[in-house]
């Protein structure tokens, strides 16, 4: 049995995602892992250049990680209701699907407040992109 490479069938990466738009069309979420002592805010739209504002308070679990190499574990948590995230050091993840989004929203950027890192994996494509014609979600 030949093995089948994820990137462009399960999930798809953009590596520098801070401030950066992108639609949730084509998948069921995104996960944003952030690194940085930074405060890190998710934002939606119901088009690419269109304007941007807080969802509501839809970030609840995140996931923190004391390293930023993998070499520590990672802990789930709960935070109290918010659009924000905010870490001293390490790292954080936190899942935004489509369907917490307000009606009409399948668009989001995630902004670090100063100079975190943020990278966007796209999770359960629904729909396929072949290696050679990967496009993360543009308009």
């Amino acid at each position: 049995m030949a093995a089948m490479e994820g990137l462009g069938r399960s999930f798809d990466v953009a590596p520098i995602a801070a401030g950066a738009a992108f639609s949730l069309r084509d998948c069921l979420g995104v996960t944003f892992v952030c690194t940085g002592n930074d405060t890190f805010t998710l934002t939606c739209s119901d088009s690419f250049g269109g304007s941007y504002a807080s969802p509501g308070n839809t970030i609840t679990r995140k996931i923190t990680n004391t390293s930023t190499n993998g070499t520590a574990a990672w802990v789930t948590s709960t935070q109290a209701a918010s659009n924000a995230v905010t870490i001293s050091s390490g790292t954080v993840a936190f899942y935004v699907s489509g369907d917490s989004l307000p009606d009409g929203k399948s668009y989001v950027k995630v902004s670090a407040g100063g100079s975190g890192l943020v990278t966007a994996v796209f999770h359960d494509l629904t729909t396929q992109r072949k290696a050679d014609n990967l496009a993360i979600r543009g308009a």
